[in-house]
């Protein structure tokens, strides 16, 4: 049977094998757009506990989350809350976010955004390049050595940070091999999409001081944040507590508050 991670890849792969763009004019674009906000240096120079804010409408495993939301007004709440970075769900099949909600989210504040997304091809990193993301999201489990390496190469080419997310050791040392200074913990196995609430801490203790270290998924409030802070986590990305919350921009400011 398959897992939810092998349906999501193999849409993403049937997509990306069909795209027939030439990559020479794809990077030139990538590489001609606005200076990025600095996704990274902002997680790192963040005062205390970083909180990045998802726009997240539905999820495979828990279906709407979130459908109507307006990603312009959530954005601006989880600003006025005291995120430092924004996190937007592009996948419209599984997750149904677009494009458009990412550029909507970035123009609407200052904050540096994240392209939530399953990245397979040279295409999809410059595509998060040229629709407004300062960084895109690599996931080992998705992607092979080779694929894992180049890809982290490009974007960081075209002036996009990487955050590279790990599920257990063997793929943070993959990740630290293909030369990630950016790094998440998803505590969300993507074959069960169930919470393992220990994995961030296990993981995350064997992330060098030099990586900035991000938990991902299973974060349920303020004790949970306080608790990875503690682990030595520069920051969490939180989506499903925050689009549930009823007041987004009080949420995350109690995130970044560990009480």
């Amino acid at each position: 049977m398959a897992t939810y991670l092998d349906r999501i890849l193999a849409a993403h792969r049937a997509r990306a094998a069909g795209d027939d763009r030439a990559m020479a004019p794809l990077v030139a674009e990538a590489r001609a757009q606005s200076l990025p906000r600095g996704f990274a240096a902002a997680l790192r120079d963040a005062e205390g506990l970083a909180v990045i804010a998802e726009v997240k409408r539905r999820s495979p495993s828990k279906g709407d989350l979130a459908a109507d939301l307006d990603p312009a007004a959530l954005a601006q709440a989880y600003e006025q809350g005291g995120a430092t970075c924004l996190s937007v769900l592009t996948d419209a099949e599984f997750f149904g976010g677009s494009p458009d909600d990412l550029r909507a989210a970035r123009a609407a504040t200052r904050l540096p955004v994240l392209r939530k997304d399953f990245t397979v091809s040279p295409a999809d990193v410059c595509d998060a390049r040229i629709m407004g993301a300062d960084a895109v999201l690599l996931i080992a489990a998705a992607l092979d050595d080779d694929e894992l390496a180049d890809l982290h190469t490009l974007a960081l080419d075209i002036g996009l940070d990487a955050l590279v997310e790990v599920h257990d050791e063997a793929e943070l040392d993959r990740a630290l091999a293909a030369g990630a200074h950016l790094v998440g913990v998803n505590q969300r196995d993507l074959v069960t999409f169930e919470v393992d609430d220990e994995r961030a801490v296990r993981v995350g203790a064997a992330i060098p001081p030099t990586v900035v270290r991000v938990a991902e998924s299973g974060v349920r409030g303020p004790d949970d944040a306080a608790a990875l802070a503690d682990a030595g986590f520069d920051a969490v990305l939180v989506g499903e507590l925050l689009v549930t919350s009823g007041d987004p921009a009080a949420a995350v400011e109690l995130l970044r508050s560990g009480r």
